[in-house]
């Protein structure tokens, strides 16, 4: 669900692409496109919404996203990448770049002198650290893993760290923050992040944990304080999103493999060990076939 490629023909009706244009699809493939949601250009919260794989289509058939050599899309629903972009780099920003963007720009934590806590340093969260970097956003990476700390600061380019089981430490931060974008997956604690908020901060959740996550209400009463949530972007927001990164150089951190490591980079995931995406070389791999 993060696809990118080249327009290798176009129908007879198509506007906007021709080609050889250099484009890309997303989490997404299809919406009703007459709902509130489809109407204010937010196709993904669409209750009809078609994602990218293993999702059935309107004429019926499976959706198969980027596991596959071809694939045919609406024009609505790719995006354009910008001459001098690479490709492998830039496919990641279709999922995890829109999904740190968006909720940077809706909750309004894109005013440069801004102070925003990024928690979890993995594919999403270390393009978080890259985008609000470039809108001029102070940045604390929040992690339980100290060995993050220089990646962070010295790679990513992170103002400060705090590692969320060092209590000094996080008692040192309390009501610093404007807002935090939470990125993590796992079940985990809110209400020491909420404590990092300033009067009136968010806390905007982009992980999934699959257990729900306890949320302290007082907490929450204590400052006028906010949890929210966010899901990827509409189409608008994702070229808006891609024209950015172009902008400000900012790429995905990847590891490029060919389709046939598939179950090795798998593997490797469940172990956490890949910095910070696996992106699948299917084109080359086709070659490499006899």
């Amino acid at each position: 669900h993060e696809i990118v490629g080249v327009v290798t023909e176009v129908g007879s009706k198509v506007s906007k692409f021709k080609v050889g244009d250099k484009v890309g699809v997303g989490c997404m493939v299809g919406s009703c496109r007459s709902c509130d949601s489809c109407a204010i250009d937010l196709e993904n919260y669409c209750p009809k919404v078609i994602m990218t794989y293993a999702n059935k289509y309107h004429d019926g058939t499976i959706t198969y996203g980027g596991y596959s050599d071809i694939m045919v899309a609406d024009e609505h629903f790719v995006v354009r990448i910008p001459e001098g972009t690479p490709l492998d780099a830039t496919a990641p920003l279709l999922c995890a770049g829109i999904t740190v963007y968006s909720p940077l720009r809706f909750y309004g934590l894109d005013k440069p002198g801004m102070h925003v806590g990024v928690v979890g340093l993995g594919g999403l969260g270390h393009v978080a650290v890259k985008f609000a970097k470039a809108m001029g956003v102070k940045v604390t990476v929040i992690s339980t893993s100290p060995s993050k700390k220089s990646e962070a600061i010295e790679r990513l380019g992170a103002d400060s760290f705090l590692v969320s089981r060092d209590q000094d430490e996080m008692q040192a931060a309390m009501g610093t923050m404007d807002g935090i974008i939470d990125t993590v997956s796992a079940v985990h604690p809110l209400m020491p992040l909420i404590g990092l908020l300033k009067s009136q901060g968010k806390l905007v959740l982009v992980g999934a944990p699959e257990k729900p996550l306890e949320l302290p209400a007082f907490s929450l009463l204590m400052g006028r304080k906010i949890v929210g949530g966010s899901m990827i972007g509409g189409m608008k927001e994702t070229q808006e999103m891609i024209d950015f990164a172009a902008k400000h150089n900012i790429r995905a951190d990847i590891e490029v493999i060919p389709a046939d490591y598939v179950n090795t980079a798998l593997e490797r995931l469940a172990k956490a060990d890949v910095r910070y995406r696996f992106v699948i070389d299917v084109a080359n791999t086709m070659k490499s076939t006899p």
